[in-house]
């Protein structure tokens, strides 16, 4: 069987969503800061009149915050009951994949991989399928950089 993937990147590093989770993408829009939040919750945006959070996925991943700029994105996702934006450099293009070729995350311990599916090589690039259940805010997953 095989599932379609949104691919985008954040740096250097390429990731992937399932097209089916994907509401829209959005130009980057300045967002409304938030009091008491976590750094990578970076605000709110109007989206058609409903207020949604915009999540710095960079920084969520322990990547670092990102500083928004025009060539940004925001990747409309559904999480669990919520309509989240994750804030990626680019988008790049949506693929194909064999549900056999996804390739479990190594077991590093400490939840290093918490937030990935599973990885899979597209086009000689490895690509980080990311479990979007995992990223939901409501969930006290530390980001990559603090578990390991």
């Amino acid at each position: 069987m095989s599932r379609q993937l949104i691919t985008f990147q954040i740096g250097e590093q390429y990731l992937g969503v399932d097209i089916m989770a994907i509401r829209e993408i959005r130009a980057w829009s300045p967002t409304t800061l938030l009091p008491q939040v976590p750094a990578h919750v970076r605000g709110v945006v109007n989206l058609r009149g409903t207020v949604l959070p915009v999540v710095d996925l960079s920084s969520r991943l322990g990547w670092g915050l990102t500083e928004p700029t025009q060539r940004h994105v925001i990747i409309v996702v559904r999480i669990a009951d919520q309509l989240q934006g994750l804030i990626v450099d680019g988008v790049n293009d949506i693929v194909s994949i064999a549900s056999e070729d996804l390739q479990p995350p190594p077991s590093l311990g400490d939840g290093a991989t918490s937030f990935l599916e599973g990885l899979v090589s597209v086009d000689d690039r490895m690509v980080m399928v990311l479990s979007l259940d995992a990223l939901a805010l409501d969930k006290d997953v530390p980001p990559l950089s603090e578990a390991a």
